[in-house]
């Protein structure tokens, strides 16, 4: 197994335990009102956001131009001959 496999599963076998520990009832304020809820649910809702967030933030980005085009669209990926003529001739 990769060692990222290894990290992930780690991580959800914590996660899993510190959910299973925490079943209680406890009081949340959020703005004005006050609510009872699980400790549980709570904690499971604050994993599942952080998961989203880590996975918008860990994404790779597309790259713009001042011109507004993407610079990926503009690289020529089908040709695989990148070499200028004279870059050729010094070669040869």
């Amino acid at each position: 197994m990769r060692i990222k496999t290894i990290i992930v599963i780690l991580i959800t076998v914590l996660l899993t335990v510190v959910l299973m520990q925490n079943t209680g009832s406890v009081n949340f304020e959020f703005l004005w009102t006050t609510f009872a809820m699980s400790k549980l649910i709570m904690l499971a809702i604050v994993a599942v956001i952080g998961f989203i967030l880590g996975v918008l933030v860990a994404r790779p980005k597309r790259v713009k131009r001042l011109g507004g085009e993407l610079a990926d669209n503009s690289l020529n990926k089908g040709e695989s001959n990148t070499l200028s003529d004279e870059d050729r001739e010094y070669i040869h």
